[in-house]
Formats: C-alpha cells, structure tokens, sequence
C-alpha cells in the first residue's frame, strides 16, 4: 500500500523559506543600516577635520596677513627714511655748490649791475635787477655764460626807466646752476693730501 503524507510539508517549507527570508532581509537592512550610520560617521568626522583645519588655516593667514600689514608698514617707512637721507645726502653734496654759486653771483656781476631779488629752483635760476644801462645786462648774461658755476643766461624782460636824470635798465634774466658731479674718494683723498 501506498503511503500518503498528508501533511501540510510545502506550506510549512514555505513558511520556514519565508521566515529566513525575512531573517535574512532583516539581517542585511540592519547591516545596511551599520554601514550606512558607520559611513555617515566617518564622512561627518572627516568633515569636521576638515573645519578644524580651514579653521586652523584661516587663524595662521589672519596672523600673516597681520605680519604682511606690518611689513608693508616697515617697508614704506624704510621708503621715507631711504628718502629723508637721500634728501639728507643731497643736501650734504650741495651745501659746497650753495656757496660756489653765491660766490660765482657776486663774480659775475660787473660793475654798474645790481640785483633786486635773486630765487633758485631746483637748478633754476631767477634774477632781477637794475643796470646803469643795457650794455652792462649784456655783460652780465656774457659773464654768466663764461662761468663755471653758471650757464644758459635767458634775458626776459627789460624796461628803462629814468630816475634823477640818469637812465637804468631793469632786468629780468633767467639762468641756471651747473651741476658738478662730487669727486671720487680716491681723488678727494688725493686733493686732502696734496
């Protein structure tokens, strides 16, 4: 005789497949559930290093961006100081010329001509005066021009006017100081020996 199983077997196969499916899907969603809440940490971790560094980098360039504000400070004083003794050194290699050139005035003056005003700026040279006539002006701008201190005579404006009796020629005349280079330490030392 034939044995029948009358058992429900496939409903319960199905059940047990069923169950371990859902063991399974549960397994796997909560290890997907690990791994997804582990990488959210460590993405989170990383993103605070990663502000603790911009933070620590944006502290160091406000520092340097004070240093660069201090050295931009020092530099441009560095500038006016290398400018004040430029101004200082300029004024130590013409205080001669300052003297030369009063003297070469005085020299080149003839006799008959007297300055009113007498202005320097930079090289150039403004002068008024009065003279016993014309004659003596064209003496004067010839003698500037043979000077060596002196060059370039530009006669502006002459009047002439009478004054007592006598006729005299105001001037006005443009010149201009001639540089001399300052003699080397070798020939100064020279010059100091001799």
């Amino acid at each position: 005789m034939a044995k029948i199983n009358l058992l429900p077997w496939r409903e319960e196969l199905r059940k047990r497949k069923q169950q371990e499916f859902a063991f399974m899907s549960g397994g796997a969603a909560v290890i997907a559930g690990l791994v997804v809440l582990l990488a959210h940490l460590h993405v989170d971790g990383m993103i605070k290093d990663q502000q603790e560094r911009n933070a620590f980098l944006e502290k160091e360039i406000e520092i340097l961006d004070q240093r660069i504000g201090r050295i931009k400070e020092l530099e441009k004083l560095k500038a006016d100081l290398l400018a004040r003794m430029n101004v200082i050194q300029e004024l130590q290699r013409s205080r001669p010329e300052s003297v030369h050139l009063m003297d070469e005035v005085v020299r080149t003056l003839p006799d008959g001509v007297y300055l009113s005003k007498f202005a320097q700026r930079g090289k150039g040279l403004l002068m008024n005066g009065v003279a016993q006539s014309n004659a003596r002006v064209s003496d004067y701008m010839r003698n500037i021009d043979s000077s060596d201190w002196l060059s370039d005579p530009k006669l502006d404006q002459i009047r002439t006017t009478e004054e007592e009796r006598r006729r005299l020629a105001n001037f006005q005349l443009q010149g201009k100081q001639k540089i001399h280079k300052p003699p080397m330490n070798n020939e100064a030392q020279d010059e100091g020996g001799s």
